[in-house]
């Protein structure tokens, strides 16, 4: 089969030279997109000071790059729930995130400059995978870098600055991009780069690893359909090539989540997701300044799914163009507008229906809590087809490449989100401290109640100064037996916790004592006192003070 280009290709450019010009233009503006935080990525985080979903990501990052540096096979052992293993699959691995952020970690030992810096790294992969997705199938560059923007800065990617594994789009049309090879020549080689780019995403997010199997399956049937393909041998031995590479490159990582899955029963069911659902509202909702003056006409909102003005119109104008065309245009028109009304329909969750019948066929969907990011692949598929639209009307211009370069600004300049950074928190000395002394299990209190256990997460984030384990933390599922002790241990020190943590071997308590207040704090510190044989106190100050258990009272 001979490569399918619907438009005439742009002045050729050696591929190089051309891969140069992408990951610079786009570096560029990922950087001024979200400036101050990539000229400061050690000193400035998104929102570190009151998002603990922030800090969940930039210990998550930080951690499986420590891990990979001093342990890799032990990437999964994190340092949270101890004396638990495998604790990193009791919510988003982002061993992928993790694995680009090893270089800046080991040459920094910042945890933020690694977090931060692949934050600014993802949105040059998705644009540059966009890109060339969108030239493959329109010929045409400076399409491509419309519809890239589009896509990579899209209003509902930049709303989860804090959801590190929500910024990893890049597998989606890369994923895409791999197919479409394989559709127009069909060979052992591209099916195996098919696999490949599928088990990838799975490392870097998850949800979008589900999402790229429905949507390139999708693919493989609006394919097989447009281009009488059903008795294709050499079509279908190469897809079920890409899925048996998928699934043996990914099983690492699908033997993890089924050992968790089985010996902890945790999954989600699917009237959970009832509450991540999006409404009709969410599809004009977006975080951009651009877009703000439309949030006082809209009802209340679970997400911001809305697209962007040029993704809208030129995504419009370019299924209707492409439809009016036949052939392959049309091919493109039906497969990415059908994926949006797929992925709009699934965004909506188990009241619309559909979500209940991919929850019951599809693996993996039992993890899955929010239908609503089904919208990261509306903003895809609006974002390809206004690739097709950009071409068809900037080829009707004097100046087709102002045109384009307009348009390119005007999609950049509306995806602008205010940035709530913060400066980074200063080292707290007992973590110092702790980073000093013989290896040993932590428990830090207050233990908070089940309430309030998000909280713990600072925990998790000031174990990046030290990496002892840590008895309590929080996670998307939290192992019964914490939870069975957890009054016991938030009571420290008692006879009884004192003992329940020798017996497990924990070695130190960091307590922040400011945080208790009022009789409470009386209490702790008359508790304190009535036990101090059995503490050794290794620093203190006005808020924080560590003890090292020493026996059993």
């Amino acid at each position: 089969m001979k490569r399918a280009v619907i438009l005439a290709p742009s002045v050729a450019h050696s591929p190089r030279r051309e891969l140069a010009l992408v990951l610079a233009g786009f570096s560029g503006l990922a950087t001024l997109l979200t400036l101050p935080l990539a000229l400061h990525p050690g000193s400035q985080s998104y929102e570190i000071a009151s998002n603990f979903d922030a800090q969940f990501s930039v210990w998550n990052v930080a951690w499986v790059a420590h891990a990979l540096l001093v342990d890799p096979l032990g990437v999964f052992n994190a340092n949270i729930f101890y004396p638990h293993k495998w604790t990193l699959a009791y919510s988003e691995t982002n061993l992928g995130a993790g694995a680009l952020a090893t270089p800046i970690y080991w040459a920094t030992r910042n945890p933020y400059a690694a977090h931060n810096l692949v934050v600014v790294i993802s949105f040059v992969m998705s644009a540059s995978a966009t890109y060339y997705l969108i030239r493959h199938l329109t010929g045409e560059r400076r399409a491509a870098v419309v519809g890239a923007v589009c896509f990579a800065f899209c209003p509902h990617v930049l709303a989860h600055l804090a959801h590190i594994q929500l910024l990893m789009t890049a597998g989606l049309p890369l994923g895409l991009l791999a197919f479409h090879r394989l559709a127009d020549r069909p060979t052992a080689p591209r099916g195996a780069v098919l696999g490949l780019v599928m088990a990838g995403q799975a490392y870097f997010c998850a949800y979008y690893a589900v999402f790229a199997m429905l949507l390139v399956g999708f693919a493989v049937l609006v394919t097989a359909g447009a281009r009488r393909l059903w008795h294709s041998r050499e079509y279908w031995t190469t897809v079920g090539l890409g899925a048996c590479v998928a699934i043996a490159a990914a099983s690492p990582l699908i033997a993890v989540y089924g050992m968790i899955q089985r010996t902890t029963g945790f999954s989600r069911s699917v009237d959970d997701a009832g509450s991540f659902a999006a409404n009709w509202s969410a599809y004009f909702a977006s975080s951009s300044y651009a877009h703000a003056w439309m949030l006082a006409f809209l009802p209340a909102w679970h997400e911001v799914l809305f697209p962007g003005f040029v993704a809208l119109v030129f995504g419009f104008v370019g299924a209707l163009a492409g439809w009016r065309v036949g052939g392959r245009q049309r091919e493109v028109v039906v497969l990415y507008a059908g994926a949006a009304a797929l992925a709009f329909w699934e965004s909506f969750g188990p009241s619309a229906g559909l979500y209940r019948v991919t929850y019951a066929i599809v693996p993996g969907f039992s993890f899955l809590r929010a239908p609503s990011r089904f919208g990261v692949l509306v903003a895809l598929s609006f974002s390809v087809l206004a690739g097709l639209g950009v071409s068809r009307a900037t080829a009707k211009t004097r100046v087709p490449a102002l045109a384009a370069a307009i348009l390119a600004f005007v999609a950049a300049a509306e995806s602008r989100v205010p940035l709530r950074l913060a400066p980074v928190p200063a080292a707290n000395p007992a973590y110092e401290r702790l980073a000093a002394l013989p290896y040993g299990a932590v428990l830090e209190l207050p233990l908070y109640s089940e309430q309030f256990a998000y909280i713990r997460v600072r925990y998790m984030l000031g174990s990046t100064r030290h990496w002892m384990p840590l008895v309590d933390a929080y996670s998307d599922y939290i192992p019964q037996d914490f939870r069975d002790a957890a009054d016991v241990l938030g009571e420290f020190p008692t006879s009884e916790s004192i003992a329940t943590l020798r017996e497990q071997g924990v070695r130190y308590a960091v307590i922040h004592t400011a945080d208790y207040g009022g009789p409470i704090r009386q209490a702790l510190d008359e508790r304190l006192a009535e036990f101090a044989p059995a503490l050794r106190r290794l620093y203190a100050d006005e808020r924080t003070s560590l003890y090292e258990i020493i026996a059993e009272r």
